[in-house]
């Protein structure tokens, strides 16, 4: 009621009382096209004459709210997935949701549009971006991603705390090239594991949408798939926002030259169903202008931009944006910030407790859980000993501990040796030796030398440091017109390195593949800022061009000194150390590199000290395999192998503990060592964590979530997605890993009862686990199935349930599992473009690890023996093989569909198997496009039709048909017409894209 008594009048559309969709209906109708079109750029502005303010998609939350100022860090998504434990992700998703509503309250540029998680599957460990992702296994990415977003989503029926969108859209695994690289999917890879990821999640209904993938799948960008209208839009009910990448809608014509126009390439991304463009940062004038072109143009009409717009104020409306209420206590708390909580103990808490949980204890012979008792004396040794590591979207520490600095508070820091294990060398140029002027150096007190360890921050107090040069800070914020942390300029207020009598000592760090980082004695990095100088100014290695590390090339008698942010040269200039710029004319210095200690000797000595050695060890998320850059090789650096050698020989109650956002391979280290643990970098109580469990106040239960191999020679190439083929994943791999999926081990045992499966309305997972052993500890029971005597090649084993469960010493538990049958026994049956269940027997596993099977059990399925092919009715697609080679699959048309391509033109072959040829087959068909000037003068496209015998039906010769998208129509005879069931081989030839063949009677 107004103050006179009369009622108060509102537009439908604030009205929190009626449904969704009416209240987006009446604000659309009200909006102008032109208000309409500037809300699909990512930045969109507020209308002032309807009270709308500007709305921002796009908040990265990985693991905690990242660019925008302090916040609870947790540990990496890869560390989240080696919890295995959707409970606990689905409450640091509570937590990581509660603190962007906080932080939104006050500052209203943090977004509640969460880009996150990332779901798109680890299938090899190469990938730049493996830290982002949760695990290799479909279901278990599902799980871990369902759990998630339901945490930033909220358990209101209808406001949204935070509006999750699932990245990276589609079959997205590779940094190199990765806007014009194209995954060849086939589809039982798609259906079966690409979209698996993503589909179990947006079924679960906590998901506002997808982000695709910068890639191409099967010669089509992710922006234009047709995946988004005839997979994602039909998994849910509700209505899906799809936000593009950042600059993905210009690379449509920029770098992958798949449109001739941006009008072209924005209204066909519009019609295939993206709805908010991140393109130009804050500028949206470009992509304004480009709508408007392509409605000019007729290549859209309104409708479509009102479907995208509709869209996206359905999202802004279940996040409460819109809502007026009449008193109160109508409120939810989802729109004004009551739902926030931020830094809160509990957040601290969990923080300590999925750090803890992310543990893997890869290996041990007995000599963890280590005693205080017994050891008087630790030596905590490696690169990341005292570190507490950030990544791209990592928030701004509020409070950190790292390994050193918590097992010096538990033990006292006296009983704690330390040694970094970094060379100490000295740089010497013809001028003079390099150093750092006096008040570069005195800014910042560097880390301590070997010795006994002061006891620093913890998980429980305030970090001494700032936010990271990597991210704005929260004053920044108020200062910065851009949100993106790439536009973050390093320092120019330090002076610039010099030359002269003295020299000083640099801390020398090798990432593996010559990449250095060098470190001044006040603890601040080397570094280049937009000025060209170098300087000690960075607090660690960071940024979205990383400028920290540099590349000592042999030259002469002494080396080059490379700078990798620029690709310049360092030479000795006026003013100090300074790149060169690139055909400057400018001479590059050449520098000469004294060591004054080796690592290796003050790791030897510390580890003589002491009663115990844990050698730290591991990447940088920054550097060697990030966003942009994939790695080559799982190998370890050379200088961090040799450092858990010579503490091993010093000392042989050595452990090694991995912190990493990969997996290495490190076999010599596993037959040597006593104690191996792998943990992804953990967040802000990371160090706490891993105290804890060293001592035995956690007995470790992470389990991994991706497969660690011996070797790189163990994995295809990057760029092959073909997971059944190439024999990837644990799904198929032939080999013997390193370590298998699911591996972990604990301080106690667990004895695992009969298993018993039954069919119910899916199948019914019986089985019984004691805890035998002498602690307390979780358990993580791993379900598998197989199908031992498949008609096509199926996994080795697939992960179809689990549970993380904690027993007490001496508990039994029985636990039970129903799973959907289709989604424990079935495949994408390409004969016949569906999912089925073959009858037949399979067998079903309990166990700890996927090589680690406890119990088995059998179950049949019953029902028809599978149908062949009936190519006379339906003939054959191309794309739906069986087995290939030599092939590479395109787009049919821009639009949609696929063809089969010979790599490289050269020659490439399909298998078809059991073909119902019926009576016979007289004639084919073969509907294929040769664009000639692609495919090369004199090249002959040909299809070649052939039967398991060898015997040759036809061959179709394919003429030039004007472009790759111009198909025609080739009919052969078949002079041996082909009766009955069979197998049948193709054989292409030349530059041809084959779409389909027909058979008929």
């Amino acid at each position: 009621m107004s103050d006179d008594g009369g009622l108060i009048t509102r537009p439908p559309f604030r009205d929190a009382r009626l449904p969704v969709h009416t209240r987006v209906a009446d604000l659309l109708a009200r909006l102008t096209l032109d208000e309409r079109i500037a809300m699909l750029h990512q930045f969109a502005p507020g209308v002032e004459r309807l009270g709308l303010a500007p709305f921002r998609t796009g908040q990265e939350a990985l693991h905690g709210v990242a660019w925008m100022g302090p916040a609870t860090v947790f540990p990496q998504g890869l560390g989240l997935g080696a919890t295995w434990n959707p409970q606990l992700v689905r409450r640091v998703g509570e937590a990581v949701g509660r603190e962007a509503r906080a932080m939104r309250a006050r500052d209203p540029r943090v977004g509640l549009n969460v880009w996150s998680p990332t779901v798109n599957l680890l299938r090899d460990p190469r990938w730049g971006r493996n830290e982002e992702g949760y695990a290799e296994d479909p279901y278990l990415t599902s799980a871990l991603a369902t759990a998630y977003t339901r945490g930033l989503r909220g358990d209101h029926p209808e406001r949204w705390r935070t509006a999750p969108v699932l990245k990276h859209w589609l079959a997205h695994n590779n940094e190199t090239d990765r806007d014009t690289t194209s995954s060849s999917v086939r589809p039982r890879v798609l259906h079966e594991y690409d979209l698996a990821a993503f589909r179990g999640v947006v079924r679960a209904g906590a998901v506002a949408g997808v982000m695709p993938a910068y890639n191409l799948v099967n010669g089509r960008p992710n922006h234009v798939s047709p995946y988004l209208r005839e997979q994602l839009r039909t998994w849910a009910d509700q209505e899906l926002v799809v936000c593009s990448d950042a600059g993905a809608p210009s690379n449509l014509v920029d770098s992958e030259h798949y449109f001739d126009t941006h009008e072209e390439a924005i209204a066909a991304a519009l019609l295939a169903g993206v709805d908010s463009f991140t393109d130009h940062d804050q500028d949206a004038s470009k992509t304004i202008a480009r709508v408007r072109g392509a409605l000019e143009r007729g290549l859209i009409d309104a409708s479509t931009v009102d479907t995208a717009v509709r869209r996206l104020l359905t999202m802004r409306c279940a996040l409460g944006e819109f809502d007026e209420f009449d008193e109160p206590d109508q409120h939810d708390g989802a729109a004004d910030g009551t739902d926030g909580a931020f830094d809160t103990p509990a957040h601290r808490a969990l923080a300590l407790d999925a750090a803890e949980q992310a543990v893997v204890l890869l290996a041990n012979d007995g000599l963890l859980p280590l005693s205080e008792s017994a050891v008087r004396t630790l030596a905590v040794v490696g690169p990341l000993a005292d570190e507490c590591k950030l990544d791209w979207y990592s928030g701004s520490l509020i409070r950190r501990s790292s390994p050193r600095e918590a097992l010096a508070e538990r033990l006292g820091a006296d009983r704690v040796v330390f040694a970094d294990g970094l060379d100490t060398v000295r740089l010497r140029t013809a001028a003079g030796w390099v150093r750092v002027p006096d008040a570069a150096d005195e800014e910042g007190e560097g880390p301590a030398e070997e010795g006994p360890a002061d006891a620093g921050p913890t998980g429980e107090g305030p970090t001494e440091e700032g936010p990271a040069d990597d991210g704005p800070t929260e004053e920044g914020l108020a200062d910065e017109g851009s949100l993106n942390p790439a536009h973050t300029a390093a320092r120019t207020d330090l002076p610039p390195l010099t030359v002269g009598d003295a020299p000083t000592d640099l801390s020398l760090a090798d990432w593996g593949g010559g990449v250095l980082t060098l470190r001044a004695p006040s603890g601040r990095y080397l570094t280049v800022a937009e000025d060209g100088f170098v300087r000690a100014a960075a607090e660690r290695p960071g940024g979205w061009v990383v400028q920290e590390t540099f590349t000592l090339e042999a030259h002469r008698d002494g080396h080059l000194l490379r700078h990798r942010g620029t690709g310049g040269y360092v030479c000795v200039a006026a003013g100090g150390l300074k790149v060169a710029e690139r055909d400057s004319g400018v001479e590059a210095s050449v520098f000469r590199l004294e060591v004054v200690e080796r690592g290796e000797d003050a790791v030897t000595r510390a580890a003589a000290r002491a009663d115990a050695v844990v050698v730290v060890a591991g990447n940088d998320p920054h550097i060697g395999g990030r966003e942009t850059e994939d790695r080559t090789t799982l190998t370890l650096p050379a200088q961090q192998e040799r450092l858990w050698r010579v503490a091993h020989a010093a000392n042989p109650r050595t452990a090694l503990v991995l912190t990493s956002s990969y997996p290495y391979a490190v076999g010599d280290a596993a037959d040597a060592l006593p104690a191996l643990l792998w943990t992804a970098h953990g967040g802000q109580a990371a160090g706490t964590a891993l105290a804890r469990v060293l001592f035995g106040d956690v007995s470790p239960a992470g389990r991994l979530p991706q497969t660690w191999y011996a070797s790189h020679d163990d994995l295809p190439d990057l760029l092959d997605y073909d997971i059944i083929a190439s024999r990837a994943t644990y799904l198929y791999f032939d080999g013997a890993p390193l370590f298998p999926f699911g591996h972990g081990l604990s301080y106690t045992d667990f004895s695992y009862g009969e298993l018993s499966v039954r069919r119910e309305a899916g199948l019914t997972v019986e089985c019984e686990v004691t805890n035998s052993g002498p602690y307390d500890g979780d358990e993580v029971v791993q379900i598998y199935a197989s199908a031992p005597r498949s008609r096509v090649p199926l996994p080795h084993r697939r992960l179809i349930a689990h549970r993380r469960v904690r027993l007490r010493r001496g508990e039994r538990v029985r636990l039970f599992f129903t799973v959907p049958v289709e989604d424990a026994l079935g495949f994408w049956d390409v004969a016949h473009g569906r999912w089925t269940v073959d009858p037949g027997t399979y067998e079903i596993h309990a166990g700890a690890s996927s090589a680690d099977l406890r119990a088995t059990a059998t179950v049949t399925a019953e029902g028809p023996p599978p149908a062949p092919r009936p190519v006379l009715r339906r003939g054959l697609e191309a794309a739906d093989y069986d087995a290939a080679d030599g092939i590479v699959l395109v787009d049919r048309t821009k639009v949609r569909g696929d063809a089969v391509a010979c790599r490289d033109a050269a020659v490439g072959r399909l298998l078809f198997r059991a073909c119902d040829f019926g009576a016979g087959a007289t004639s084919m068909t073969v509907e294929a496009a040769c664009d000639a000037a692609a495919a090369g003068a004199g090249d002959d496209a040909t299809v070649e039709v052939h039967l398991a015998d060898g015997t040759t039906l036809a061959t179709a010769a394919v003429p030039p048909t004007g472009g790759r998208y111009a198909y025609t129509t080739v009919r052969a005879a078949l002079p041996t017409p082909p009766t009955g069931v069979q197998d049948l081989h193709i054989t292409l030839r030349g530059g041809l894209r084959l779409a389909r063949l027909g058979f008929s009677g």
